[in-house]
C-alpha cells in the first residue's frame, strides 16, 4: 500500500531568451552600464532556462532547486518585460508528457508565444519532479516521511488550480493543457497519505476514530480524482493514464476499507458489535473487490487477512457471548472526515535561494508610467517655451514696424544706424545666407529618408499579412492562429501616426521656404559690408533738434527694460530645459503601497510641485512686457509728431525697418531649419528602432508559420489518402437482381483495404468401396488381379462425387497455333487434392488393389502425347 505514482516530466524546445530581451533593452533603456548589466543578466536567464529544461534532470533536489529557481525568475520578470505577440515575442513549444507519439509523427506539442504558458509548464515540471523524487523517498523512518511529505506539499502547491496563470484561458480546449491541469490536480490527493500511513504504522500513537476519519477522506480524494479523470473526455487514451485509473479506483477502497476497520475498532471499544460486524464485513467486501479486480497493481494480501481475523474474531465473540443484531450497511452511522493537510496556493519564491537577477530594473507599469509622465513634462516645458517665444517675437515685430531703435539712434542721415550695424554683424557671424540655403537644401534628404525607413517597415507588415491571409484561405480553420491584420493593429496605428507627423513636417517646411523667400533680400543686404550696406540705405536730413529730447530717453529706457525682460526669457528658457527629476521613485512607492500607480495624479502633482514657480515667472515675464510694449507705442507716438517729416526721410525710414525685420526673421529662419533638421534626426532613429520591431515580429511570425505548416504536414500525413470510393453497380448487385442492404460501416480507402486469400474448395470424400468387391477381391488366388469395376450402366445416376473431375487440374497454360497444347501427366488415382479445373480429362478406371511389387496396369495413351506412354514402376 506504500506505492505512490509519480508523473513525467513535460518536454521543452530550446528557445533563446537572451536575443528577444536584448533587443528590448537596448530599445528601452539608454546606453550605459545600467544597460549593459541589464543584457547580462537576459544571458545569465537563458544559461538558466537551459540548465532547467534543456537536459534531463536527476531525482533530486538540486535538480528541483534549479526548476524552482527558473519559476521564481520568470515570476520576477513577468512585470518587466511585455510578453506578447507584438512586443517581446518569445514562442515556447512544450510537448505532452504522456503522449508518446505516432510512426509518423512525434508526440502532440503546442507553441505559444506567452509567458503564462512557459510558467505554467514549468510548475508542471515542478511538481512532477516532486512527486518523483517523493516516491523515491523511504518510509520507514521519520527522515524519509519528512521528506515525501515536503515535496508533496510542493507538488500540491504546484497543483493548486490558482497557480495556474490566467493567460491559459484561451486554450483550455487543448489536451495539452488539460492533462496538465488535471494531473497536478490529482497529484494532490497523495499528500494526505503520507500522513495516513504515519498512522497505520503506529508511529504517532493516533487515536482509531481519527484514523478513520483521515482515512475516509483520503478515500474521497481519491474518488474525486477518479471522477475527475472519467469526466475528462481526452485523458484515457493516453497509457500513463490506462494505468492509472485502476490504481485510483484500488486505493479508494483501500482507503475507504481502512476507515471502516479503524472506526470498527472504535465500535468494539464502545460495545457495539454489531456495528462492529457490519463495518468489518463491509471492509472486507471492499479488499475482495480490490484483490479480484485490481491485484495486478496492488498487493492487499496482509490488510485482507488483518480484516478477515478481527472479521472472524467479532463473529465468534458475538455468537458465543454477545448475541448483537449486524445491522444493514445503509443503516450505518457515517464516518467523519478530517484533513491534516491542504494544498496552498504559490508564493514566489518558491525557491530559498532565489536572487533576482533583474533587481535594478523597473517594473514595466513603472516604466510606462515614468514614460508617460515625461511626456506630460514635455509637453508643459514646450508650452512655456513657446509662450516666450512668441511674446519675443511680438516684441520684435513691434519695435520693427515703429523703427526701433534705428530711428532714435539716426542723428547724421548718412550713416548707418549702430543697431543696423550690429544686427548685420550678427547675421554674417551666423553664416548669412548660405547657413539658410544650406539648411534648407538638407531638409528634403532628410525627409525622404524617413518616408524610405517608414515605407519599408510597412512593407514588411504587408507582404506577411499577405502571406498569411493566403494560408488562412487555403487551410481555412486549419489555420489557427492569431490573424496578422489584428496584431500589426498597434504597429499600424504607430506608423499611420508617423505618416501624419511627416505630413505636417512637410507643411511646415512649405511655410519656411515661403518665409524665406519673401525676405532673402534684405537678408542678404544685410549680410554686405558697411559701405555697401550705407549706400543701400538713403540718406535724409537729420532730426538734431530731438536729439536729447526728454521723449528719445525715455524711449531709451523702455526699449532697454524691454532687452532686460528678453535675456531674463532666455535664462528662464535654459532653467525650464535644465529640470530633471526622477519619477522612478515615486511610482515604485505607489506600487508597493497600493498595488497600483495612478500615473495622472502623482503626475500631474509633481509636475505643479516642480514647475509652479517657473509658470508665474512666465506670465509675469509676458505681462511685463505687454506695459512695456503699450509704453513705448505711446512714446514713439510723441516722438513722431516732434520729427519733421519728408518723403526722403520716410524712404530712409522704410528701408531701416525693413532691415530690422529681415534680422529677425533671419533668426527665426535659422532656429526653425535647426530645430527642424533636429527633428528629422531624432526622427530617424525612431523610425529605425519601428523597423526593428516590425522586423521583429514579421521574423517571428514566418518562424511560427514554419513550425505551424510543419505540423499541418504531419497530421495530413496522418489523416487517410483518399476518401471511400463507391462500388461499381454490378458488384453491388446480385445475380438475381436484388441490391444487397448497404452496411452502415463505411467502406475504407483502397490503401488500406486488406485483400482476403482465396480458399480452395472443400476436399472429396474417399472412395467407396463396396462389400462385393472387397469379398470378391479377398476370395482371388494369389498373384491374380481383381477385374476391374464395370462401367456403369446407361442411366444409372451417378454418385455425388463423381461431378467434379477425379484428377487434379494443373494451371491454364495458352495454346498458340502450330504447337501443340499442353497435355497433363496422369496422377495415381488415389490422389485427388483439388477438385477444380478447366480441361475434361479422359476417364481412367478405379485402383485395383495389387501385391506389392506387382507392376500396375498400363493405362490408355492420352491423345497428343507424341510418345508412347510408358508404365509406371514403383520406387524399391
Amino acid at each position: 500500500m506504500t506505492n505512490f505514482i509519480s508523473v513525467q516530466l513535460k518536454k521543452a524546445a530550446e528557445v533563446d531568451l537572451a536575443k528577444p530581451l536584448c533587443k528590448f533593452i537596448q530599445q528601452s533603456y539608454p546606453g550605459g552600464d545600467a544597460q549593459a548589466e541589464h543584457c547580462r543578466a537576459a544571458e545569465e536567464l537563458s544559461k538558466l532556462r537551459k540548465s532547467a529544461l534543456g537536459r534531463p534532470l536527476d531525482k533530486h533536489e538540486s535538480a528541483l532547486e534549479t526548476l524552482l529557481r527558473y519559476y521564481d525568475q520568470l515570476c520576477s520578470i513577468e512585470p518587466k518585460f511585455p510578453f506578447s505577440e507584438n512586443q517581446v515575442c518569445v514562442t515556447f513549444t512544450w510537448k505532452d508528457a504522456f503522449d508518446k507519439g505516432s510512426l509518423f509523427g512525434g508526440s502532440a506539442k503546442l507553441a505559444l508565444a506567452s509567458l503564462g504558458y512557459e510558467k505554467t509548464c514549468v510548475l508542471f515540471n515542478c511538481g512532477a519532479l516532486a512527486s518523483q523524487i517523493a516516491a523515491e523517498q523511504n518510509l520507514d523512518n521519520d527522515e524519509g516521511l519528512k521528506a515525501a511529505a515536503k515535496h508533496y506539499q510542493v507538488q500540491s502547491s504546484a497543483g493548486n488550480t490558482q497557480g495556474i496563470p490566467q493567460p491559459l484561458g484561451t486554450c483550455s480546449s487543448d489536451e495539452v493543457v488539460d492533462t496538465t491541469w488535471w494531473s497536478c490536480g490529482y497529484l494532490c490527493q497523495q499528500l494526505p497519505r503520507v500522513f495516513l500511513y504515519n498512522c497505520l504504522n503506529l508511529q504517532y500513537k493516533m487515536k482509531d476514530g481519527i484514523i478513520a476519519k483521515l482515512a475516509n477522506q483520503a478515500a474521497d480524494y481519491y474518488g474525486d480524482a477518479y471522477k475527475q479523470c472519467q469526466y475528462k473526455d481526452t485523458l484515457p487514451k493516453y497509457f500513463y493514464f490506462q494505468e492509472v485509473f485502476p490504481v485510483l479506483a484500488a486505493k479508494h477502497c483501500i482507503m475507504q476499507a481502512n476507515a471502516e476497520y479503524h472506526q470498527s475498532i472504535l465500535a468494539k471499544q464502545q460495545k457495539k458489535f454489531g456495528e462492529e460486524i457490519g463495518r468489518l464485513q463491509h471492509a472486507a467486501d471492499l479488499v475482495k473487490t480490490v484483490a479480484s479486480r485490481y491485484d495486478e497493481y496492488i498487493n492487499v494480501k496482509d490488510l485482507v487477512d488483518k480484516i478477515n481475523r478481527a472479521l472472524t474474531a467479532a463473529k465468534k465473540d458475538n455468537d458465543f457471548i454477545y448475541h448483537d443484531r449486524v445491522p444493514d450497511l445503509k443503516d450505518l452511522e457515517a464516518i467523519g472526515k478530517a484533513s491534516l493537510v491542504k494544498s496552498t496556493p504559490v508564493v514566489v519564491p518558491l525557491s530559498q535561494k532565489f536572487t533576482d537577477l533583474f533587481e535594478k530594473m523597473v517594473p514595466l507599469q513603472v516604466q510606462q508610467s515614468v514614460s508617460v509622465y515625461n511626456q506630460r513634462k514635455a509637453d508643459l516645458v514646450n508650452r512655456l517655451i513657446a509662450q516666450m517665444r512668441e511674446a519675443t517675437n511680438l516684441a520684435n515685430g513691434v519695435l520693427a514696424s515703429l523703427n526701433l531703435p534705428a530711428a532714435i539712434e539716426d542723428v547724421s542721415g548718412d550713416t548707418v544706424p549702430q543697431s543696423i550695424l550690429t544686427k548685420s554683424k550678427s547675421v554674417i557671424e551666423q553664416g548669412g545666407i548660405q547657413t539658410v540655403d544650406q539648411l534648407i537644401k538638407d531638409l528634403p534628404e532628410l525627409l525622404q529618408r524617413n518616408k524610405e525607413i517608414l515605407d519599408e517597415s510597412l512593407r514588411l507588415l504587408d507582404e506577411e499579412e499577405a502571406t498569411d491571409n493566403d494560408l488562412r484561405t487555403k487551410f481555412k480553420e486549419r489555420w489557427q492562429r492569431t490573424p496578422s491584420n489584428e496584431l500589426y493593429k498597434p504597429l499600424r496605428a504607430e506608423g499611420a501616426n508617423y505618416h501624419s507627423i511627416l505630413n505636417k513636417a512637410v507643411q511646415a517646411d512649405g511655410q519656411v521656404r515661403e518665409r524665406y523667400q519673401s525676405h532673402r533680400d534684405t537678408i542678404a543686404l544685410l549680410c554686405k559690408p558697411e559701405s555697401e550696406l550705407n549706400a543701400a540705405i538713403p540718406s535724409a536730413n537729420p532730426a538734431k533738434t530731438l536729439q536729447g529730447s526728454e521723449v528719445v530717453n525715455v524711449l531709451r529706457t523702455l526699449l532697454a527694460n524691454l532687452d532686460e525682460v528678453k535675456k531674463e526669457r532666455e535664462q528662464l528658457e535654459n532653467d525650464l530645459k535644465s529640470v530633471n527629476f526622477d519619477m522612478t521613485s515615486k511610482f515604485l512607492t505607489a506600487l508597493a503601497q497600493d498595488g497600483a500607480i495612478n500615473e495622472e495624479a502623482i503626475s500631474v502633482t509633481e509636475l505643479d510641485r516642480i514647475y509652479g514657480s517657473y509658470t508665474q515667472k512666465v506670465q509675469e515675464s509676458l505681462k511685463k512686457q505687454e506695459e512695456l510694449l503699450k509704453n513705448i507705442q505711446n512714446a514713439h507716438q510723441d516722438f513722431s509728431k516732434m520729427k519733421q517729416s519728408n518723403n526722403e526721410s520716410n524712404l530712409r525710414e522704410e528701408v531701416l525697418k525693413n532691415l530690422a525685420v529681415a534680422n529677425d526673421n533671419f533668426v527665426e529662419l535659422v532656429a526653425n531649419l535647426k530645430e527642424g533638421t533636429k527633428f528629422y534626426n531624432e526622427l530617424t532613429e525612431i523610425l529605425l528602432k519601428f523597423q526593428n520591431k516590425c522586423s521583429d515580429i514579421v521574423f517571428a511570425r514566418k518562424t511560427e508559420r514554419d513550425e505551424l505548416l510543419k505540423d499541418l504536414q504531419q497530421s495530413i500525413a496522418r489523416e487517410p489518402s483518399a476518401p471511400s470510393i463507391p462500388l461499381p453497380t454490378y458488384q453491388t448487385t446480385s445475380a438475381g437482381g436484388s441490391k444487397p442492404a448497404a452496411s452502415s460501416t463505411p467502406t475504407p480507402a483502397p490503401r488500406t483495404m486488406v485483400g482476403t486469400k482465396p480458399q480452395p474448395p472443400a476436399r472429396p470424400p474417399p472412395p467407396v468401396i463396396s462389400a462385393a468387391s472387397s469379398s470378391s477381391s479377398t476370395s482371388a488366388p494369389s498373384g491374380t488381379a481383381a477385374a476391374p469395376a464395370a462401367a456403369p450402366a446407361p442411366g444409372a445416376s451417378a454418385p455425388a462425387a463423381s461431378t467434379a473431375p477425379s484428377q487434379a487440374q494443373g494451371p491454364p497454360y495458352p495454346t498458340y497455333p502450330g504447337y501443340p497444347g499442353y497435355c497433363q501427366m496422369p496422377m495415381p488415382m488415389g490422389y485427388n487434392p483439388y477438385m477444380y479445373g478447366q480441361y475434361n480429362l479422359p476417364y481412367a478406371p478405379s485402383p485395383v488393389y495389387q501385391n506389392p511389387g506387382q507392376a500396375p496396369y498400363p493405362t490408355p495413351q492420352q491423345p497428343g502425347y507424341l510418345f508412347p506412354q510408358q508404365p509406371y514402376y514403383p520406387q524399391q
